[in-house]
């Protein structure tokens, strides 16, 4: 099927969303045990980790790490939010910069500004949008908006802020010091309406995987090869340590061979990771090429990490002619 379709059902007794572009999953999103990205906790400081600049924290659903800890009251509560899943037998990571996420707008207390997405283009409508959230946004608290805005009915985008506003209030005002749960994150059906924001029809049910192939394709991400083009392919194997990538030529021979397969490993490469939902640190062994190739690869690399939600950082070339990246664990890994 072309185009683009959301499916918002259930994988093994789970709530799950998958985004198929032109019948091939593109994104996915499993709900866990875990708590979820964006859950706001009130915590009680715990125990500080001396050498490793961070500090645990307690709340109602165990201990969660902040590495952020300047100005820091060791014997006062603190608000933290959830930023990402955490490796096996460590704690989640949190930040006490809070931000609460809508499809239209994100709050950020204690950031004060008005800030339209740079794909709002029209000036006029990014005026318009910026004078709707200035009248909105609580004292002293930022507004970005999001490119879904540029689109959308004004009364809809003032409907969710005044919603923003008032659970941010409600958060702020929290006057108790005993740790506890002032927000829940979304859960993949609600991250799939908040972040899929491209038109695109939408089927739902506990079926809905069976019915519009998801399941095979999800079967097919448990293979760590991905076939490229030209015949080259990509290895993605997830250790304790890190994400190793390998890319390989494959069936072809000709003189182009390395480049060509490493710049398709650049344009698969986000897909493959966000599907598994990979992150961390992430090293690539690219297909051996010249040194006078790698800005090429480069630029190919940052294009498809720009287009992708999960935040990544390219960080360069190792002396071994490896390519490190840092990427966000803002995907549960997909066990399989």
């Amino acid at each position: 099927m072309k185009g683009r379709r959301v499916v918002l059902g259930e994988w093994r007794g789970r709530e799950a969303a998958a985004l198929m572009v032109d019948g091939r999953l593109d994104d996915l999103i499993v709900d866990t045990d875990a708590p979820r990205p964006g859950t706001i906790y009130r915590a009680r400081p715990d125990r500080p980790m001396k050498g490793q600049g961070g500090l645990f924290l307690s709340t109602p659903e165990g201990r969660v790490f902040l590495r952020q800890t300047k100005g820091v009251r060791t014997n006062a509560p603190l608000l933290v939010q959830i930023t990402g899943y955490a490796e096996p037998g460590k704690a989640p990571p949190v930040t006490s910069r809070l931000a609460l996420k809508g499809r239209f707008a994100v709050l950020t207390p204690g950031a004060p500004g008005v800030n339209p997405s740079r794909r709002i283009r029209d000036p006029d409508r990014r005026a318009a949008l910026a004078a709707l959230a200035e009248g909105v946004a609580p004292s002293g608290t930022g507004v970005i908006l999001r490119s879904a805005a540029a689109s959308a009915d004004e009364d809809a985008v003032v409907d969710e802020l005044r919603a923003l506003a008032a659970a941010l209030t409600q958060i702020l005002g929290d006057g108790g010091a005993a740790p506890a749960l002032l927000l829940e994150g979304d859960g993949p059906h609600a991250l799939a309406w908040r972040d899929w924001t491209e038109p695109a029809e939408v089927a739902h049910g506990a079926d809905a995987f069976e019915r519009l192939d998801v399941l095979d394709e999800i079967a097919a991400l448990s293979d760590p090869v991905t076939p490229l083009a030209g015949g080259a392919r990509m290895s993605v194997e997830p250790t304790r340590a890190l994400v190793s990538v390998d890319v390989d030529t494959g069936t072809d021979t000709s003189p182009a061979a390395a480049l060509k397969a490493n710049l398709a490993m650049a344009r698969a490469l986000p897909r493959a990771l966000r599907l598994r939902g990979l992150g961390g640190q992430v090293v690539v062994d690219p297909a051996p090429s010249p040194k006078r190739d790698r800005k090429q690869i480069e630029g190919a690399l940052k294009a498809a990490l720009r287009a992708d939600p999960v935040e990544t950082a390219l960080l360069g070339w190792t002396a071994l002619g490896h390519i490190e990246l840092q990427r966000t664990r803002a995907r549960p890994p997909l066990s399989l």
